[in-house]
């Protein structure tokens, strides 16, 4: 089966590619495992999660967001709006799809995607010009390995598989991982009753979203030392000194570290506030698990549970992208920097994996069939 372009994942990272692709009329097929586009949001988000940052940075390329949607948009709001672009684009994805590999053949000068159907099981292959790489930096948990962890009595659960604090009303529960996903997931449980502790080992910044928000609108006009002092110095008169509560913060400026490392600040719902008051403990590192007893770093040991580790994901495209060198290194990350990282060689490109979320992957989708049109014009030229 040959088409011009493959998209391989129908997350936002697809949605957006196909969308702009149709819109200079360039076929595509998109090739989804699961059986629904976006199956991230769909199946695996927790009930209370909103959009960490403001709608006019939440969007998808051609399609705003509405006037009267809120500033930040709940899941099942988001949700709706995907609903709307799928529906408004046309897109079509192939479901049931699970990518075996795509390697590139030099003789041809295309791509061989090689796909199993989930449904009929039948093996299936595409040939493409263009490939696209769009199955996200979340495309599958990563919970470490601790001592013990496997003989662990009581239950565990990714921050994937988390979706409400209200069947944990008073049990103990260890929150593993200091992150958005992981702070928020804390609050939850403590407000439904939850014996809620949380584990923070790496310094964080943590900030409002109001914050964040003025901190990403004064970046579009200076530099980023400049708005890393001034989101820093609302963050002290917003909280005041955390290192007491065990919340440490790093040496390099919020703004500094997300262009840098991709590490976003904790953009707090309220758990700040839990820490302060001790409705929520902060705890040390994990040193190892017996039974329902967790060991500590710093020697103390207490029983829990349930552990939910909001220990984020990790990007598997490289178990099936033979050829991944060509755009990814050996994490399944882009192989060059920001703002170069979505292009690769041999008409191969990544979508989403900037770390730059919703935003990110708005940029990457435009600027790549920017360049597969202009890659199809050349060529017709000659």
């Amino acid at each position: 089966m040959e088409n011009v372009v493959v998209i391989v994942g129908a997350g936002p990272s697809g949605l957006a590619t196909s969308a702009c692709l149709s819109v200079h009329s360039i076929p595509h097929v998109i090739l989804e495992k699961e059986d629904v586009y976006a199956s991230l949001w769909k199946k695996r988000a927790y009930d209370r999660l909103k959009l960490h940052l403001a709608k006019e940075f939440c969007s998808l390329p051609l399609k705003p967001h509405s006037p009267d949607s809120p500033t930040y948009i709940p899941k099942d709001d988001f949700l709706e709006y995907l609903d709307e672009y799928v529906s408004t684009f046309n897109i079509q994805p192939q479901y049931h799809r699970s990518v075996e590999s795509a390697c590139y053949d030099e003789i041809d000068g295309k791509w061989r995607i090689e796909a199993k159907n989930m449904q009929s099981g039948d093996a299936e292959v595409y040939v493409a010009e263009f490939l696209v790489i769009a199955s996200g930096e979340n495309s599958a948990k990563y919970i470490p390995e601790l001592p013990g962890l496997d003989n662990f009595k009581g239950e565990i659960l990714h921050s994937s598989e988390y979706k409400s604090g209200s069947k944990y009303e008073n049990k103990d529960v260890l929150v593993v991982g200091c992150g958005n996903s992981g702070m928020e997931i804390s609050y939850d449980l403590s407000t439904f009753g939850a014996q809620t502790s949380i584990v923070i080992r790496n310094p964080v910044h943590v900030v409002t979203k109001e914050i964040v928000r003025l901190g990403m609108i004064l970046s579009k006009y200076l530099p980023v030392f400049v708005v890393d002092f001034a989101v820093l110095l609302m963050a002290n008169i917003a909280y005041g000194d955390l290192s007491k509560y065990g919340i440490r913060r790093p040496k390099q400026g919020p703004f500094y570290l997300k262009a840098t490392t991709g590490r976003a600040p904790v953009i707090d719902v309220g758990t700040v506030n839990k820490i302060k008051s001790k409705e929520i403990k902060v705890v040390p590192g994990i040193s190892s698990l017996t039974g329902k007893k967790v060991l500590f770093e710093d020697g103390a040991e207490r029983e829990f549970d349930v552990i939910v580790f909001a220990t984020g994901y990790k990007s598997i495209a490289n178990n099936w992208m033979k050829d991944y060198k060509y755009v990814l290194n050996e994490n399944g990350l882009p192989k060059n920097d920001f703002p170069h990282h979505w292009k690769g060689e041999k008409n191969l490109y990544c979508c989403g994996l900037s770390r730059r979320g919703v935003f990110g992957v708005s940029m990457d989708a435009k600027a790549i069939a920017e360049d597969i049109k202009r890659v199809i014009s050349e060529k017709m030229e000659k």
